[in-house]
């Protein structure tokens, strides 16, 4: 089984909302992980509420520091929007693949769910499309 590592600045929204839907979706197909490179405090309200409306509960996720251990056991590493904070960005320093996603952080729930949906369809594709094992 394959691992997947979803990076993003502070593991507060889009990693964690690609995590979890990775972890339902891909079940028995690949393993999936997330951090972050300055991990917050706790995760956005507003992520977990949107999740909660199609049934994930995040409300004791926590973020996470990413770690070279991580990275390494990683066979493919997703950022989430290198663009909105390329100072702390992952792929300055790993092999990464980016999913150019806008930061939900002080986005109305609406646009939250914009990016759930977004998140979501492209975590389905990644299942679908497996991840290079036979």
């Amino acid at each position: 089984m394959k691992k997947v590592l979803f990076v993003c600045v502070g593991n507060a929204a889009r990693s964690q909302m690609a995590e979890a839907f990775a972890k339902r979706l891909g079940a028995g197909k690949i393993e999936a992980e997330s951090a972050g490179t300055e991990p917050a405090d706790h995760l956005n309200p507003t992520v977990v509420e949107a999740m909660r409306e199609i049934g994930y509960d995040m409300s004791h996720h926590h973020p996470k520091l990413l770690t070279i251990e991580m990275a390494e056991s990683a066979d493919r590493i997703i950022t989430m929007g290198c663009g909105v904070d390329a100072s702390a960005c992952p792929a300055a320093f790993l092999p990464t693949e980016d999913w150019g996603l806008e930061d939900p952080k002080g986005q109305p729930i609406e646009k939250v769910r914009e990016i759930r949906d977004e998140i979501e369809r492209r975590v389905k594709v990644l299942v679908e499309e497996g991840t290079g094992e036979d």
